[in-house]
């Protein structure tokens, strides 16, 4: 069966408020490997801005809607980066620490971020997240190198914390007002917008994209379980995509009170994003979240749950959320690796097209600073990567079947994925994801405030913050209000952090 019977089937199955029919697998479509972009709004637009720094090798565009800078959340109480709250040179002074830490190791290098297409969108009368966290954003990419013929920053008046469009669509707030669906018809097409500053001169869109090119495919196989994501997210391929001709990539991250478990197919189909990727060769991937209302650990905002169903810009899932590590983000990377698998996907127009990616892959043999990981031989792979949450462990090509992955954490649970080589040595999509727990005893954890934690010899303060012990991790404000984990991992030494 062939792609275009396969999205009329799934056309069939669409309804107006994107309820949950069979979902399909993602497709696998020949993409151009060099012009894969990522924008989002509010949380979206974190989480946009987290990617572009962990997979700056993948993305070559980052559009920001309303959101704030990177690691803002890891070092400071969510609400320091939002409700227009001023960001200090010394915040982005200890942001910019971990860019530089993590360049080349937990991230792609940061030298490939001054190389990418930027593009920035906030509104004056945004009271949610607004202009003062948006201008840290600018002022970050120039300290690392973005140039402004590469950056495009609006502001725009009389426009509260919503995407903004040129056309009405049914359920939509006004352009001033900040109300679900946080979609409005502000005069400006926030979609064109982007898309153009990624991609250049856009051929004039089409106002009724087909249904039969929506797409709800089955995300379970990316999201390792995450407790944020939903099992269905959405994909748009044009007719010419579907047909095999090269097109480019590019992934919309809702914000929070924006999935289809609340605002139905909206996002999917009332931003303009399709409208402009009919007409251009653009293949649209909308990854979805879901409520959470469990709460978890965070890093500096306490212990919260996540009731909004945002993407993790606060640490929700774990302290290495802006990480390549990161659960979500890992998630949307091997989402994006799913789709730019197919025959003749590569850079700039052509290429000799990656094998399949490999299946069955098991953990097994587990202690408690191991495990093996194992998986089906694939025909024609001359080796293989293994990648644990996200990050490659390998290095070099593995040429058997299986894999010992040491250094672990004890009883800590981990997620692996593995890909192939050919001969040419592309790498081939991940595959699925395969879980498993070391042995042995786990980290002692503490939660408290963080003025009891210097009171009780774990933290220590210094100009009105507390400080982690060892590690000299930032937790936050010292007082009684700001609530952390801290993890024990040696004599005297913490960090933020969770236990299994």
């Amino acid at each position: 069966m062939n792609w275009k019977m396969v999205m009329a089937l799934a056309g069939l199955a669409i309804t107006c408020q994107g309820s949950v029919h069979a979902a399909s697998a993602l497709p696998q479509l020949n993409v151009d490997k060099t012009k894969i972009s990522v924008s989002g709004l509010s949380s979206g637009g974190f989480m946009a801005n987290q990617l572009g720094y962990a997979y700056a090798s993948t993305f070559m565009g980052v559009g920001v809607f309303a959101g704030g800078p990177y690691m803002c959340a890891g070092h400071s109480n969510y609400t320091a980066c939002m409700y227009n709250a001023s960001i200090s040179s010394g915040m982005l002074n200890t942001m910019q620490a971990d860019i530089n830490n993590w360049s080349g190791t937990a991230n792609d290098s940061k030298s490939l971020v001054a190389g990418q297409k930027i593009f920035l969108f906030v509104g004056t009368s945004d009271t949610t997240v607004g202009p003062n966290p948006m201008n840290a954003v600018n002022t970050q990419y120039g300290n690392n190198g973005v140039t402004g013929a590469n950056l495009v920053y609006t502001q725009r008046a009389s426009t509260a914390h919503t995407f903004p469009t040129d056309f009405d669509s049914t359920g939509n707030n006004s352009c001033a007002s900040t109300a679900s669906p946080y979609i409005s018809n502000c005069g400006y097409d926030g979609a064109k917008a982007a898309l153009q500053q990624f991609y250049g001169t856009l051929t004039a869109r089409n106002n009724a994209p087909a249904a039969a090119n929506y797409i709800q495919f089955d995300q379970t196989p990316y999201t390792a379980g995450n407790a944020g994501m939903n099992a269905t997210g959405w994909i748009y391929v044009p007719a010419s995509c579907a047909s095999g001709t090269q097109c480019k990539l590019h992934v919309a991250l809702h914000g929070c009170q924006q999935s289809q478990d609340q605002i139905g197919d909206k996002f999917v189909k009332n931003t303009g994003y399709t409208r402009w990727a009919d007409t251009n060769n653009i293949i649209v991937l909308f990854p979805q979240t879901k409520v959470d209302n469990t709460t978890h650990a965070t890093p500096t905002s306490g212990t919260v749950a996540n009731p909004n169903a945002c993407w993790d810009w606060i640490g929700w899932y774990g302290s290495n959320f802006a990480q390549k590590a990161g659960v979500q983000a890992a998630a949307i990377k091997a989402m994006v690796d799913r789709v730019a698998s197919g025959t003749g996907s590569g850079g700039g127009g052509g290429g000799g097209g990656a094998l399949p990616a490999p299946t069955g892959v098991a953990t097994s043999g587990a202690t408690a600073s191991s495990m093996t990981i194992s998986w089906n031989a694939v025909s024609g792979a001359t080796g293989y990567n293994v990648y644990r949450n996200g990050s490659k462990v390998n290095a070099a090509a593995v040429t058997g079947t299986s894999y010992v992955d040491s250094g672990l954490a004890a009883a800590t649970s981990y997620s692996w994925t593995v890909t192939d080589l050919d001969s040419s040595n592309v790498e081939s999509a991940a595959s699925a994801p395969a879980t498993g727990t070391t042995t042995g005893a786990a980290a002692t954890c503490y939660t408290a405030s963080n003025y009891a934690h210097t009171t009780a010899g774990r933290a220590h303060q210094s100009g009105g913050y507390a400080l982690a012990n060892g590690s000299n991790q930032n937790m936050g404000l010292w007082n009684v209000f700001v609530t952390t984990t801290l993890k024990q991992t040696g004599a005297n030494y913490y960090v933020i952090g969770t236990c299994p």
